[in-house]
């Protein structure tokens, strides 16, 4: 990857981070890794633990950044979920409902739009 796309996708989840504390959430993880899986961020609000894929572009982009989250990620995304939450000592986190949510990041110079797709895909036929 890229130092410009490292750089992009940082400030994306810096971004996502700030904007889901401020709507009350607790970041609990961020960039956590199972193996060679990875979820962005991991949250948690009074509805439950929110998993968090961040996709961060700059204009002009072909596609919208949520549109980006395939159905081979999300199932990445989810192993990634099961291996977190099988790895937790609090049953109150183990225990709480699962969202999957996507955070789409557009910079444009120094200004930021985001947009929280929350519960963007539910799990059970992945």
């Amino acid at each position: 990857m890229s130092e410009e796309r490292k750089r992009t996708g940082d400030r994306g989840e810096e971004a996502v981070s700030r904007f889901l504390e401020a709507q009350g959430q607790q970041i609990l993880e961020r960039n956590y890794r199972a193996g060679h899986l990875e979820i962005d961020i991991i949250s948690l609000a009074l509805d439950g633990v929110h998993f968090v894929e961040v996709k961060t572009r700059r204009p002009p982009m072909q596609a919208d950044p949520q549109d980006c989250v395939t159905l081979p990620k999300q199932r990445r995304l989810v192993k990634a979920a099961l291996a977190y939450l099988s790895k937790q000592k609090n049953p109150m986190i183990r225990d709480l409902e699962s969202h999957f949510d996507v955070a789409s990041v557009v910079l444009d110079g120094d200004s930021e739009t985001i947009e929280v797709y929350k519960d963007a895909f539910i799990p059970i036929y992945l």
